[in-house]
């Protein structure tokens, strides 16, 4: 995801982000095993948009504290 769209959602949506893109990690690694997995990028954007996410939420909780 792109950061101006992610800083429009709120922390409740952004965790729910984070535990479906964490879903999404697993499932592209069983297409791995299994001989499934065809595009290997998927690996990086999903790690990217969970670190892109992560990043978001510690800033926005060092300028609330």
């Amino acid at each position: 995801m792109k950061w101006q769209d992610l800083k429009q959602l709120d922390d409740a949506n952004l965790n729910a982000k984070i535990v479906e893109l964490r879903k999404q990690l697993m499932g592209l690694r069983f297409q791995r095993v299994t001989g499934e997995f065809s595009k290997t990028h998927q690996f990086c954007v999903a790690r990217r948009s969970i670190a892109r996410i992560k990043t978001l939420l510690n800033q926005r909780a060092k300028v609330r504290s």
